[in-house]
């Protein structure tokens, strides 16, 4: 990557990785840190950054040295290497980026990733049906677990916290919380590194690593200085996410469901699809079991999800189409409305 001349090709390469990374971790912050931003709301943001870099070096430096140089944990195998690439690879991103600007959840693996395996459709229908089942194991394992812990634990948590606050909540609950979202951050960088990498070389050089890591924190720095930005809200709308316990029993679920997929098999997958699940399901058992809310405004939410990470996927789809029969779309213009 680093070697050689610096062509055009190493600019479309290092630019779709800057882009990529960008775009998937400011989508997918709800899943990762979102309920550890929530819950230490005034915790100064350093102390966030510090912490989520140290996990992030420590899981990707042992991932680079375990796998000779791999970043992707072995989850390209299954995507064919690009030698060449053009404008058309920064795309995805940058379609991400705007629709985070708007709040919406994407699959951002199933849009990046399905660029670069067209020579394979499979491979896009197959992550395709592992990210909607992700939906429906996490919906169904929400349901089970909150309406067995619904009344014995969140309620305590709910009303202890109107009680008395943040102050009162023991350090313990709160160093829990930390290694939680340590848990769930790791899992993360091991299930979706492949489309943050998969503009990378499949085995990377000690300096294409510290460069990675370099460019990752920087980033990390700004995310967490801005609190997760505007798509942060779908975390803040739920339950009591605010309580640190809460927001620690809902990451460890969040990260043993990862823990599953990504022992299930090497096809990438959407996370977001997994964590909108896993928070339809709680809510629904939260209803149920201790009626903190209105059943009006808990489908309200849990609809409003649904929908903007089915129009996420919806926009995926088509702006794969588009990209993927870039040729076919641009000589039907050309023939029908210019040349003809």
């Amino acid at each position: 990557m680093f070697e050689g001349a610096f062509t055009l090709n190493n600019f479309y390469m290092i630019a779709g990785f800057l882009l990529s990374m960008y775009a998937c971790v400011s989508n997918d912050i709800i899943q990762t840190l979102g309920t550890f931003l929530s819950a230490n709301k005034n915790t100064p943001f350093y102390y966030l950054w510090a912490f989520s870099a140290f996990v992030l070096i420590l899981t990707i430096g042992i991932g680079w040295y375990v796998n000779s140089g791999d970043m992707s944990f072995g989850l390209l195998t299954r995507i064919p290497v690009t030698e060449q690439f053009t404008f058309l690879y920064l795309l995805p991103p940058i379609i991400l980026i705007i629709l985070t600007r708007w709040g919406i959840p994407v699959a951002t693996t199933f849009l990046v990733l399905s660029v670069f395996s067209v020579s394979d459709v499979s491979v896009i229908w197959m992550m395709l049906t592992k990210s909607v089942l992700g939906y429906v194991i996490a919906f169904i394992a929400a349901i089970v677990i909150y309406n067995i812990i619904g009344r014995p634990v969140e309620r305590y948590f709910y009303y202890t916290q109107k009680r008395s606050g943040d102050q009162k909540i023991s350090k313990w609950w709160m160093v829990a919380k930390w290694c939680s979202t340590a848990f769930i951050w790791s899992q993360w960088l091991m299930q979706d590194s492949a489309k943050l990498f998969v503009y990378l070389p499949r085995k990377a050089s000690v300096w294409e690593l510290i460069f990675v890591l370099v460019c990752f924190t920087g980033y990390l720095g700004i995310l967490t200085y801005q609190r997760g930005g505007d798509i942060q809200k779908i975390v803040k709308m739920k339950t009591n996410v605010q309580d640190p316990r809460s927001a620690t029993i809902i990451d460890i679920i969040y990260a043993f469901l990862l823990l599953y997929f990504i022992n299930l098999n090497n096809v990438p997958m959407s996370t977001t699809w997994v964590f909108i699940g896993l928070l339809a399901g709680r809510e629904i058992a939260l209803y149920q079991r201790l009626r903190f809310e209105s059943p009006k405004k808990m489908y309200k939410h849990i609809l409003k999800d649904l929908y903007k990470v089915t129009l996420g996927l919806v926009v995926s789809i088509v702006v794969v189409i588009l990209l993927t029969q870039f040729d076919k779309v641009t000589h039907f213009f050309y023939s029908h409305f210019i040349g003809g």
